[in-house]
């Protein structure tokens, strides 16, 4: 089975720095170019996708509905464990704004974040029951980067940790108990875009 990880395309939050946790922000007219650059991509390359969910965040359902048209598969339900982390009293300012209020340890400071542990045992449990519902399926998730970096961290441990960009796209391929990536936070597909 094979499972591939998209981040959601850019929205004017992403644009301008802010964190959107749960908030529900739409895709920016660069957010709408960024999903069908991948979807032209997808369609050029090997078929391999049989299916593609998503998260019920706006962002993340219509990156996914402009993949699976131009690809002609089927849009699973969304489903909500594959929300981006819920970030609490952040969610809704800048950098400058958190250093502000909180200081430079705003990180450390809780302030209603939902912790990594509770993200990976969320994300865990979705692929798991979404395996087990689309078994023999290879099915592509779109999501959000904070909780892709997390599912991907529990799932290959040894993967480099580096910055999920909007329409990031990754592979894990299911190697006996285990996930082997074949493709990691890969954005070629969008060095021709100009919005």
């Amino acid at each position: 089975m094979l499972i591939g990880f998209v981040r959601h395309g850019k929205t004017n939050w992403n644009a301008k720095g802010i964190i959107q946790g749960q908030t529900d922000i739409p895709l920016n007219e660069e957010g709408i170019a960024q999903a069908n650059a991948l979807a032209v991509r997808l369609s050029n390359e090997q078929r391999i996708w049989d299916a593609v969910i998503s998260s019920d965040l706006q962002r993340a359902r219509d990156t996914a509905a402009i993949i699976a048209e131009r690809l002609g598969i089927p849009v699973l339900e969304p489903d909500i464990r594959f929300r981006e982390r819920y970030f609490g009293e952040i969610e809704g300012t800048t950098e400058q704004e958190r250093l502000e209020r909180w200081g430079a340890d705003w990180r450390e400071q809780g302030l209603g974040m939902e912790l990594d542990s509770e993200v990976r045992a969320r994300g865990v449990e979705a692929v798991s029951d979404l395996m087990g519902r689309e078994e023999g399926l290879h099915v592509l998730i779109v999501s959000h980067g904070s909780f892709i970096a997390q599912i991907l961290k529990e799932l290959c441990a040894d993967l480099e940790d580096s910055r999920l960009g909007n329409l990031s796209y990754s592979i894990l391929e299911r190697q006996g108990d285990g996930w082997h990536p074949l493709l990691h936070n890969c954005t070629r597909h969008l060095e021709e875009i100009k919005v």
